[in-house]
C-alpha cells in the first residue's frame, strides 16, 4: 500500500527555469504530480509536447496559450485539461502563478 506524502510549499525552493519562468514540483508519486510554476510578466512557456494528460489551475496572473494552435487567454480561477501529446505553450500577460498537475508524473522534472 502506498503511503500519502505530505510536501510542505514554504519547504520547496524555486527552480529557475529561465526566460522568466520556475518551478516548484510539490507532491507526487508515480500515477501523479502537483507543479506549482511562477511566471514573470513577459515569461514564456514554448510551445511542447509530452505524453502525459496535463490539468492547468490559474492560480494568479494571466495568460495567452497556445493550444494546438489556437490561443485563448485565461486569468485567476481559470483552468485548462490537456489530452496528452498536444502542441501547447504560453505567453504570461501579467506575471503570476500556474498549478499544473501531471498524470503519470513527469520524471524529467525530479
Amino acid at each position: 500500500m502506498m503511503e500519502a506524502k505530505v510536501v510542505y510549499g514554504a519547504d520547496v525552493e524555486l527552480t529557475v527555469l529561465g526566460g522568466g519562468v520556475s518551478r516548484k514540483v510539490l507532491a507526487y508519486n508515480d500515477g501523479i504530480m502537483i507543479v506549482e510554476v511562477h511566471f514573470e510578466e513577459g515569461g514564456v512557456g514554448s510551445i511542447h509536447t509530452h505524453p502525459h494528460i496535463q490539468s492547468t489551475y490559474v492560480k494568479s496572473g494571466k495568460y495567452r496559450f497556445t493550444i494546438d494552435g489556437k490561443d485563448v487567454e485565461v486569468s485567476q480561477g481559470d483552468t485548462i485539461a490537456f489530452p496528452e501529446n498536444i502542441p501547447h505553450g504560453t505567453l504570461c500577460l501579467k506575471a503570476g502563478v500556474l498549478i499544473d498537475i501531471f498524470s503519470p508524473m513527469r520524471e524529467d522534472f525530479i
